[in-house]
C-alpha cells in the first residue's frame, strides 16, 4: 500500500497565493487510480467474490433507463428474480452516467468538487448470500485496514423508518455499527438519504452510508463533522452506500418483499480517491489530474486547483472561471468518450441527445471561458484512453473512431455557435429599441435552434450591454417540456402475476416454430388513448428484438381464443409479447406460433448482414466495426465505422463477394454456451457496447470468413439467402457510414425496378443506340437553354433598372424608390435591388414581385443609411410583410420577405413611402 501524505493544516486552500503551492506539493504524493481500484477488487476477491467486467454504459433492453446510472443497474434482473445470478457474490467497477431523470448532477459539475456526469461505482454484491453483518464488517475493514482512513474522520448513517411506507427504523444496522464506532458517529437518516431506489419502480431498500470528514484540524475543532453529514459540505461527503435490498416498489407506490434478501453496495471511486489522497477535491486526484494538466497545457492557462469560490453560483474571479471550465471539460470528455465507445453516437433523440448536449456544454465552456475557437476536445481522447486502458480497454481499441466523432461534432457546433452569434447581431438593433432586453422567446429560440444555453446568451448579452428575459425563457422552456410530456406520456400498470416462475422463462425459437406455453404475468399499457397488453410466457419461440433484429409477430392460440402478437421485445432479460387484447382463458395452455414466412425473410437479411460485415472488412479494411444495424423482413441496414465514402468500385466488390458466398451454400455453424474466452480464441467478432456473459453463442459461416457473437436467428445455409443487392450507401454521422441492402425476392424486385426505370429513360430519350452519349447531348442542350434564359433574365433586369432609376424621388434627403417589378426568382429580385443600389447613391428601395404565384418583398438601403440607425431593412420588411400575410428578415442594409397574399403587394408598396417618411422625419 502506497503511503498517503496528509494535508498540512495550513493547506486549507482559502488563500489564493498559498493555494497553488500547496496544491502542487500535495499532488506529488498522490496514489494512482489503478492501484486503489485494484486494491478494492483484490479485497473482495479474497472474500469469495467473482470479479466481473463493467457493463456498457448505454442500456439496451431496459425501457426505464437510457444509461447505466448506478452500480446495481446491470444486476437488476437478479434482484427482481427474473433470472438467477451466475454467482452468489460479485464485485466490479461499473461505468455510470447521471445527467437525466431522477439522478441529474449535470449543473453541479465543475462548480463543486465531487459531482460528475460519468463516474465509476465500485461495488460488491450478494444475491441471497451474506447480508448486513458481513457487508458492514467488510466495508469497515477495507476503509480502515486497507486504505488506512482515519476512524475519527468517518461517520455512518442508518434508516430511521418512514410512516408513509410503513417501514420501521433499521435498528439492526445501528447495533452492528456499534461494534466499530461510537454512538455519536452513528446517525439516523430519513427516506431521502437512507432509503435507496433506482427509479419510480423497482428494487429498493434501506441503506447505511459511510461519510468522511476531510476538513482541516482547525475546521474540525470548530464544528463537529456529524453536523455536516448530508448537508452538502464539499469536504464532508458520502463515499460508500450499503443498500440492503429487501423490497420492490410497485407503480402504485406500495412495497412488496423481494424473493431473496440481497446486498447492493456502491462506493464512488472518484470520492474514494479524494479520501485516500488526502486532497479536497475529486479533481485533485490521479483520476482527473492527467486530463486537467493536458487541458491547461493545451490552452496555455494555469489550473489553480480545488474548491471553487462562487457568488450567486457564478465564478468569483477570472481564475475560478478558468478552473470551472477545465473541470467541466475534464469531466465531460470522460462521459462523451465512453458513451461513444459503448455504441451511443451523439444525435438529436433520446440517449444520443444527452451525449450531444454534454459534448456541446463542454465545447461552450472551451469557447467562452478558454478561448478555444477551433476543435479541441478530441485532442484529449488519447490521454484518457491511455489512462483507462488497463481497466476499460474498449476506449483504447476505438480511440481513432471516438476522436473523429468528437472532432466532427465540435466542428458542427462551432459553426452553430457562429450562426447563433450572427443571429444575435441581426436582432441586436431591435433589442436596443425594446429596452435593451433579449426577450424570452428569442432566448429560447437561440437555445432550441442554435444550441445556445441561457447562460451563454446572457454572457454575450452582457458583453453587448443587453439583458435577457430569463423568466420568459423559463416559460417557453416549460411549455416545450409540457408538449413533450404530453406527446410521450404512457401509463403502465404493475405486472399481474398469473403463476409464479418455476424457472427462468425459456426461449426455444432457435429450434422450434411453435411451442406450448402458459402465461406467467401480464400488464396493461395505455399510450395516447391506445390500450395494449404485454405478456410473459413460461417458454416462447418468439424472438425478442435485439442486436438489430426486430421482434417476431404471430399468434397465441387455445381452444377458446386466438390472439395476435404484434411485437416481441426484451425488458430486463424477460421476453415480452405485445397483444391488443388478453385471451379470455388466462390459465389455459397456448400454442405460441411465430409468422414463419416473415421470420424466414428476417433470417435471410440477418445472415446477409454477417456476410456484408465480413466482406466490408475484406474490401474496405479491418478497421470496419459495426455501429448499429436494423434487420427486418423488408431490408437490412448496417452502420459501420469508416471515414470516407465507400466507392462504387468497392461496393461492387462487396456485392460480388457476398453473392459468391451465397452461391457456395455455406452451412451454418452454430455453437451455444461457448465460454467467452474460447469464443474470442475462435476469432469471433464482438460488438463494442454489447454486454456479454460468461457463455455466448457463436455464429460461423466459414471459419476463414465470418465468425461472430450473435443471439439472432439465421438461415441454415447461405444459399437460402438467394440473392443480395446493395440499394444505398450514405453517411449517418461523423466516421459512420450506412449501407442498406435487400435479399431474395426483394433484391430481384429492386433489380427489375431499376431495369424498368432504365427502359423508361431510353424511351424518353428516343431510344438512342448508346445511352450515355444521348444523356450527355441532352445535358448540353439543357445547359445552353439555361444560359439563354439567364441572359434574357439579365436583360430584363437591366431594362427594369434603367426604367426604375427614372422613378427615384427625393425624400428627406435620401433617394427613395418603391415599385412593383417583374422577376422570375428571388435571386433575380435581389440582383435587381443590388444593381439599383450601385446606380443610385444614398438609396432607399422597396421592391415587390409575384414569383410563381407568391408575393416577395425586398428592402435595400445604402450602407451609410443602414449605419445611421433611423432605418433598418430587416425591421422595415417585417412591417411591410404584414400586407402580404407573411414575414421575413435579413441584415440592416438588405432584407426580404415572402407571404401568402399576392393581392397585397400593391398595398405594401404604397405603405412603404409613408412608413419611411415617418421614420426619417422623426
Amino acid at each position: 500500500m502506497r503511503k498517503v501524505a496528509k494535508i498540512p493544516a495550513a493547506a486549507n486552500f482559502t488563500n489564493p497565493t498559498r493555494r497553488g503551492a500547496c496544491f502542487r506539493a500535495t499532488l506529488m504524493s498522490l496514489p494512482t487510480a489503478s492501484h486503489v481500484r485494484q486494491q478494492f477488487l483484490d479485497f473482495f476477491a479474497s472474500k469469495g467474490h467473482h470479479i466481473v467486467p463493467s457493463a456498457p454504459i448505454v442500456v439496451k433492453d431496459d425501457p426505464t433507463l437510457l444509461f447505466i446510472n448506478s452500480g446495481m443497474a446491470p444486476f437488476k434482473d437478479y434482484f427482481l428474480g427474473n433470472k438467477p445470478a451466475p454467482f452468489k457474490r460479485i464485485a466490479d467497477t461499473q461505468k455510470c452516467l447521471r445527467v437525466s431523470g431522477k439522478h441529474n448532477d449535470l449543473e453541479e459539475v465543475g462548480y463543486d468538487t465531487y459531482h460528475h456526469t460519468m463516474f465509476e461505482m465500485l461495488g460488491n454484491w450478494s444475491f441471497g448470500d451474506y447480508f448486513k453483518k458481513d457487508a458492514i464488517a467488510w466495508a469497515w475493514e477495507l476503509l480502515t485496514d486497507v486504505y488506512k482512513l482515519e476512524k475519527d474522520r468517518l461517520y455512518v448513517t442508518y434508516f430511521e423508518g418512514d410512516k408513509a411506507d410503513g417501514t420501521s427504523a433499521d435498528t439492526e444496522t445501528q447495533d452492528l455499527w456499534r461494534q466499530y464506532t461510537t454512538d455519536d458517529r452513528i446517525l439516523p437518516g430519513n427516506k431521502k438519504d437512507n432509503f435507496w431506489e433506482m427509479g419510480d419502480t423497482g428494487p429498493c431498500g434501506p441503506c447505511t452510508e459511510i461519510h468522511i470528514d476531510l476538513r482541516s484540524e482547525e475546521e474540525r475543532a470548530q464544528k463537529p463533522g456529524r453536523e455536516l453529514v448530508n448537508a452538502d459540505h464539499p469536504q464532508v461527503v458520502e463515499i460508500w452506500n450499503n443498500v440492503f435490498m429487501e423490497f420492490q416498489r410497485l407503480a402504485d407506490k406500495s412495497l412488496i418483499k423481494l424473493p431473496e434478501q440481497s446486498v447492493d453496495t456502491g462506493m464512488g471511486f472518484e470520492r474514494l480517491m479524494m479520501a485516500v489522497s488526502g486532497v479536497k477535491s475529486n479533481y485533485d486526484t490521479d483520476v482527473f489530474q492527467p486530463l486537467i494538466k493536458f487541458i491547461a497545457n493545451e490552452v496555455g492557462l494555469e489550473y489553480h486547483g480545488t474548491a471553487p469560490a462562487t457568488v450567486n453560483d457564478q465564478p468569483a474571479t477570472e481564475n475560478e472561471k478558468t478552473d470551472i471550465a477545465i473541470r467541466v471539460i475534464a469531466d465531460h470528455i470522460r462521459t462523451i468518450s465512453f458513451a461513444i465507445s459503448d455504441g451511443q453516437l451523439p444525435s438529436n433523440v433520446k440517449a444520443g441527445y444527452v451525449i450531444r448536449r454534454i459534448l456541446r456544454r463542454a465545447v461552450r465552456y472551451a469557447f467562452s471561458s478558454l478561448g478555444q475557437k477551433q476543435p479541441f476536445l478530441y485532442k484529449i481522447v488519447p490521454v484518457l484512453a491511455d489512462q483507462m486502458a488497463g481497466i476499460f480497454p474498449e476506449l483504447k481499441q476505438q480511440q481513432q473512431f471516438v476522436q473523429r466523432v468528437v472532432e466532427e461534432e465540435e466542428i458542427a457546433f462551432l459553426k452553430t455557435l457562429e450562426n447563433g452569434l450572427r443571429r444575435l447581431e441581426t436582432l441586436e438593433e431591435g433589442f436596443r429599441q425594446n429596452g435593451s432586453r433579449i426577450d424570452g422567446k428569442t432566448a429560447f429560440e437561440l437555445s432550441d435552434t442554435f444550441g445556445f444555453p441561457l447562460d451563454l446568451t446572457a454572457l454575450i448579452a452582457r458583453e453587448k450591454g443587453l439583458s435577457v428575459d430569463e423568466e420568459g425563457f423559463k416559460k417557453e422552456l416549460e411549455q416545450q417540456k409540457s408538449r413533450s410530456r404530453n406527446a410521450q406520456e404512457t401509463e403502465q400498470s404493475d405486472w399481474t402475476v398469473v403463476r409464479e416462475f418455476e424457472e427462468q422463462p425459456a426461449f426455444v425459437g432457435y429450434d422450434q416454430e411453435q411451442a406450448l406455453a402458459r402465461i406467467l404475468r401480464y400488464r396493461r399499457t395505455d399510450r395516447k388513448g391506445k390500450t395494449e397488453y404485454q405478456v410473459v410466457l413460461d417458454q416462447t419461440p418468439f424472438y425478442a428484438e435485439s442486436g438489430g433484429q426486430i421482434g417476431d409477430t404471430g399468434y397465441l392460440e387455445s381452444p377458446l381464443s386466438k390472439v395476435r402478437v404484434l411485437d416481441t421485445k426484451k425488458e430486463n432479460d424477460l421476453i415480452v409479447h405485445t397483444v391488443l387484447e388478453l385471451p379470455e382463458d388466462l390459465d389455459a395452455e397456448f400454442t405460441a406460433r411465430y409468422d414463419h414466412a416473415r421470420r424466414a425473410q428476417i433470417q435471410r437479411n440477418h445472415t446477409a448482414t454477417h456476410l456484408l460485415q465480413a466482406a466490408l472488412r475484406e474490401v474496405v479494411g479491418s478497421h470496419v466495426a459495426q455501429k448499429g444495424s436494423l434487420v427486418n423482413e423488408k431490408l437490412l441496414r448496417f452502420d459501420f465505422s469508416h471515414f470516407t465514402k465507400v466507392t462504387d468500385d468497392q461496393l461492387r466488390q462487396v456485392e460480388t463477394l457476398v453473392n459468391a458466398r451465397i452461391r457456395q451454400q455455406i452451412p451454418l455453424d452454430e455453437r451455444r454456451n461457448v465460454p467467452i474466452n474460447d469464443a474470442k480464441a475462435l476469432g469471433a467478432t464482438a460488438l463494442f457496447g454489447e454486454k456479454y456473459g460468461e457463455f455466448v453463442r457463436v455464429i460461423t459461416f466459414d471459419r476463414e470468413f465470418s465468425v461472430e457473437l450473435c443471439g439472432g436467428t439465421h438461415v441454415r445455409t447461405t444459399g437460402d439467402i438467394g440473392f443480395f443487392k446493395i440499394t444505398s450507401e450514405s453517411a449517418v454521422g461523423a466516421g459512420v457510414r450506412r449501407i442498406e441492402a435487400v435479399t431474395a425476392e426483394a433484391a430481384e424486385a429492386f433489380v427489375n425496378q431499376q431495369l424498368d426505370l432504365l427502359a423508361q429513360v431510353r424511351e424518353a430519350l428516343g431510344n438512342p443506340q448508346h445511352l450515355i452519349p444521348g444523356i450527355e447531348k441532352q445535358t448540353e442542350e439543357i445547359a445552353t437553354l439555361r444560359k439563354q434564359i439567364e441572359n434574357f433574365a439579365q436583360q430584363s433586369i437591366n431594362q427594369q433598372k434603367d426604367q426604375l432609376v427614372g422613378q427615384v424621388k427625393a425624400l428627406h434627403g435620401v433617394n427613395f424608390l418603391a415599385a412593383q417589378v417583374q422577376a422570375t426568382s428571388a435571386d433575380g429580385l435581389k440582383t435587381l435591388a443590388f444593381n439599383l443600389r450601385q446606380a443610385v447613391p444614398n438609396l432607399v428601395a422597396v421592391l415587390g414581385a409575384e414569383i410563381d404565384g407568391k408575393p416577395q418583398l425586398a428592402v435595400m438601403l445604402d450602407d451609410e443609411l443602414a449605419k445611421g440607425g433611423k432605418l433598418n431593412a430587416s425591421t422595415l420588411v417585417r412591417e411591410l410583410a404584414k400586407e402580404i400575410q407573411g414575414g421575413g428578415g435579413g441584415q440592416p442594409f438588405f432584407a426580404t420577405a415572402g407571404g401568402k397574399n399576392a393581392a397585397g403587394l400593391g398595398a405594401a408598396i404604397a405603405k412603404a413611402e409613408g412608413l419611411i417618411d415617418g421614420l426619417l422625419a422623426g
